[in-house]
């Protein structure tokens, strides 16, 4: 079986993950190459070079001084994306030697153009409809003879895109022999990328009201964000410790009584949970899209997002996540959560997409 692997161009595929599909996409490779699937990449430049990627090149970009000059033109950056795509696109048209391409990008133009390569491709939605790859999904299900083929992260993000498509569901996956059990302690962990969705400010406001220490750990994604409602919560038992790769991470879930995930978007799964159950840690997450699907009653609490009362609430909360039992975080994630089975599930899909390939 040979698979092309269509990874998001606007981050590396590389540690310290930059978010959730960068960090599937990683595994995904690794996990099929274990399988004896043989897998062609192509992702953002400065990715991890054990992947072998091709580069999805966005520079440069060759524009006459005349179509610069052109008022409607937009802007450059999303030129150089769209015309990276749609050169990998072009080429896999001449490629009969792929049995599947797995779009794991976020661009419209692989839904789009997916009934012109010789291959079946399978696009992963990792968030909720946006407004240009919802009418490319709509568009290639009314006009394919058949497919297109569709799956989500969970559920819940499933379930958004049902209106458009035809989608099943292969939930993310978190590597349980580098996410492993730690012993615990007093303090509060939050990790993920440093921006408004994400809203580490509100797991700030949930740690001093259950009077208990607070590590952030991520990139800072929104500058202007992070200088108004991070930085001056930051002091009295809340530290910032920087971006970590995967071993500080879980090295930060591992030493933590319990983690915090308290986005103010519906999460399309809550990787992050997962991660850290996989140390061990029992998880307060607010009640937002996916994160139902990955913590059960004896591995988290959710909490009601409505923030009137949330810091208490979320106080509440940490008690009850503290008092759980680490083993059975563990348990979970190495049962339901563990990239050993999503790879799995990928393959079972491969194998249905393209009967008679196998790995």
């Amino acid at each position: 079986m040979h698979v092309v692997i269509l990874a998001a161009a606007r981050h590396p595929v590389a540690e310290p993950f930059a978010g959730g599909l960068e960090s599937l996409t990683w595994h995904l490779v690794h996990g099929l190459r274990r399988a004896g699937v043989e897998v062609t990449v192509f992702a953002g430049e400065g990715s991890d070079p054990r992947l072998g990627a091709r580069m999805l090149r966005t520079r440069p970009l060759r524009l006459s001084d005349a179509a610069r000059a052109d008022v409607s033109m937009v802007p450059e950056p999303w030129l150089r994306e769209h015309h990276a795509y749609l050169q990998v696109m072009l080429e896999l048209q001449r490629r009969p030697d792929v049995d599947v391409v797995h779009n794991n990008s976020l661009h419209h133009l692989p839904v789009a153009m997916a009934a012109s390569v010789p291959a079946t491709v399978l696009t992963t939605l990792h968030t909720p409809p946006t407004p240009w790859l919802e009418p490319a999904i709509a568009i290639a299900r009314d006009s394919a003879r058949s497919g297109p083929h569709h799956v989500a992260v969970s559920d819940y993000t499933a379930a958004s895109w049902r209106h458009v498509a035809d989608v099943d569901v292969v939930r993310n996956g978190v590597d349980v022999d580098r996410w492993t059990p730690g012993p615990g302690g007093l303090d509060l962990a939050w990790a993920g990328r440093l921006v408004p969705e994400k809203a580490p400010h509100l797991a700030i406001d949930v740690a001093r009201a259950a009077g208990r220490r607070l590590r952030l750990a991520g990139p800072v994604g929104d500058g202007e964000y992070v200088r108004s409602e991070v930085w001056p919560r930051l002091g009295d038992g809340v530290e910032y410790v920087g971006h970590l790769d995967t071993s500080g991470l879980a090295r930060l879930f591992g030493a933590s009584a319990a983690t915090l995930v308290t986005p103010a978007w519906d999460e399309p799964y809550g990787l992050v949970a997962a991660e850290s159950l996989a140390c061990g840690t029992p998880v307060v997450a607010l009640e937002r899209g996916g994160l139902p699907e990955v913590l059960d009653a004896v591995t988290g609490v959710l909490v009601d997002p409505d923030p009137v009362g949330l810091a208490e609430r979320g106080a509440v909360a940490v008690a009850t996540a503290a008092a759980l039992e680490r083993r059975a975080c563990r348990d979970r994630a190495e049962r339901e959560c563990s990239v050993t089975r999503m790879v799995s599930e990928y393959l079972a899909y491969y194998e249905a997409l393209a009967p008679g390939i196998v790995a």
